[in-house]
């Protein structure tokens, strides 16, 4: 069976430590799970979508948006990438409204081990969307704060110390860093913060754990981009992070690819 949709970032839920993806077909959500082992079969059908006005554009400006809404758009906003850029809490933004939404809301800083030990910053209600998104093994929560612009704050102050980056490379290869402990890692990064960011600690020290639908990648893989091959086929092998794995050989960022209307086959 053929179904054609508009690619956006794949949902996903953590029930036990597992990590099952979802794809709304026809209206209906598929789990991604139950395609692995399954030959599958992406094809571009040349249309791009804006995510924000929805109209049909020959090329994206930023994520998914056309010209207009990459520059005017509040899911374009500086603070999207810089949490501490954010002006949601003195009234300012692209969107007052939409800002107050998602932004003047509770947010948390995390470390997680994704490849290698990093900080994050995501919105309370995105917990654990977040950390599956990163491809994260584990996480734990490191700060609670009202919003956005203060965990970014502290973001920034730990960049010093800590990478805010994954390496999508390593993530993929599914091979937790044993050298990782994030628990003994809250308690060091502590004596980074300034004393006016202490307060904002939180007491929760659960580290999380997750576990994806894919094995150990001994091998490099190639990511491959629509606009350069408009048709990818081969076994599903793996789901980690946004990633569909193929083959073993070859990984699809399905979020990147976001507004691009695909044909999708899979049996």
């Amino acid at each position: 069976m053929i179904s054609t949709l508009v690619l956006d970032k794949i949902p996903a839920t953590l029930k036990d430590k597992k990590v099952n993806y979802f794809l709304k077909i026809n209206d209906e959500a598929t789990c991604l799970n139950e395609w692995i082992g399954s030959a599958l079969s992406i094809k571009f059908t040349e249309k791009r979508i804006c995510l924000d006005c929805k109209k049909s554009v020959s090329k994206f400006y930023g994520q998914g948006l056309c010209y207009v809404c990459s520059m005017s758009s509040a899911l374009n906003s500086p603070c999207i990438i810089n949490p501490e850029l954010c002006e949601a809490h003195i009234g300012n933004g692209r969107d007052v409204e939409w800002e107050i939404r998602n932004h003047m809301q509770p947010h948390i800083v995390y470390l997680a081990n994704s490849g290698g030990l990093k900080v994050g910053v995501t919105r309370n209600d995105q917990i654990p969307t977040r950390w599956i998104d990163q491809g994260a093994d584990e996480a734990i929560i490191l700060c609670n704060t009202p919003y956005r612009q203060l965990a970014g704050q502290i973001e920034v102050h730990l960049k010093n110390y800590l990478s805010d980056k994954t390496n999508w490379r390593t993530m993929l290869k599914n091979i937790k860093d044993e050298n990782v402990d994030l628990y003994t890692s809250k308690k060091e990064v502590f004596s980074f913060l300034p004393e006016e960011l202490k307060p904002y600690i939180s007491e929760d020290d659960t580290v999380y754990a997750l576990e994806f639908p894919t094995t150990i990648l001994n091998k490099s893989v190639k990511s491959i981009k629509l606009d350069k091959a408009p048709h990818i086929q081969g076994v599903l092998t793996g789901i980690k992070g946004q990633y569909l794995i193929f083959d073993e050989e070859h990984v699809f960022n399905v979020r990147t690819h976001s507004g691009y209307e695909v044909e999708i086959q899979y049996n």
